[in-house]
């Protein structure tokens, strides 16, 4: 799947989800050592549990960040493929 991002420096990304486990995570954009330390961190985690930790970690008062909004990619997944 490809997630527009808002609100952030990063523009998408790119991920897949296998049996309810999230797969290959790249960030289109962002802060690029921060976003390949989340794509690698997640990598093989459960989809509800990378939901669960990254859901509204905020960046600089912006209201969301590269992880939150992998995690509302992950949520929009999640309700459209149940």
């Amino acid at each position: 799947m490809i997630y527009q991002t808002k609100g952030t420096c990063s523009r998408a990304i790119k991920f897949d989800v296998e049996d309810g486990i999230v797969k290959n995570v790249q960030f289109d954009g962002g802060c690029n050592g921060n976003t390949q330390g989340v794509a690698i961190l997640v990598e093989g985690m459960p989809i509800d549990e990378v939901i669960k930790r990254l859901k509204g970690i905020n960046c600089n008062g912006r209201g969301t960040s590269c992880p939150d909004q992998l995690a509302i990619a992950l949520t929009q997944y999640k309700e459209n493929n149940n």
